[in-house]
């Protein structure tokens, strides 16, 4: 409890300090409020892709550490067709599963981390804006930009610390956030 209190009361000092303009480092807490271990054992050739993915993510968060292969909140997946999807259980655990089709056409660490981001508590946001990585496939096949916006890796810190409520944790499928690249022709 005094745990989540401190984490609690360092959120609302930082959120109070960016309101009046003042800039704070965001340094990852002694002790992170969450672990996520996730495994790749079935990632294949992409193990090395959630590897880096975890890295961006652990370097742009508070409130959780990605780890390899300490146990299996998160499962990554190696699949050909189907799509590239994330299958949120509840924050934090969940699989996640690209395709190999895709990772064909689109930057698979974008996708990596995109999916990831959905195990982390984020929706999709397709307005095709590149510097958004929740904008998954909607942003092109040209956009390669596989880190979240500062206001992604706030919202993920938050949930991390228990300032959004139930719904915002919930278990959800996400599909559908990278369209084929190839059109058939009529």
């Amino acid at each position: 409890m005094t745990s989540r209190l401190n984490r609690l009361a360092v959120a609302l000092l930082a959120t109070t300090l960016a309101t009046l303009g003042i800039t704070v480092a965001n340094p990852a807490p002694a002790s992170a409020a969450m672990t996520i271990c996730y495994n790749t054992s079935q990632a294949g050739s992409y193990a090395s892709v959630a590897n880096q993915a975890a890295s961006i993510w652990n370097n742009a968060t508070v409130n959780l550490t990605l780890s390899a292969n300490c146990g299996s909140n998160l499962r990554i997946y190696r699949i050909t067709g189907g799509g590239s999807y994330a299958v949120r259980t509840s924050l934090g655990n969940g699989r996640v599963y690209i395709d190999t089709q895709q990772a064909a056409q689109y930057s698979v660490l974008r996708i990596m981390t995109h999916e990831i981001g959905h195990i982390l508590g984020l929706p999709d946001n397709y307005n095709g804006n590149c510097a958004l990585l929740m904008s998954g496939g909607s942003a092109g096949t040209s956009c390669t930009n596989a880190y979240p916006s500062s206001a992604e890796a706030s919202r993920v810190s938050n949930l991390f610390a228990g300032t959004f409520s139930a719904t915002d944790r919930s278990a959800d499928i996400f599909r559908d956030s990278w369209p084929s690249a190839l059109t058939s022709v009529s």
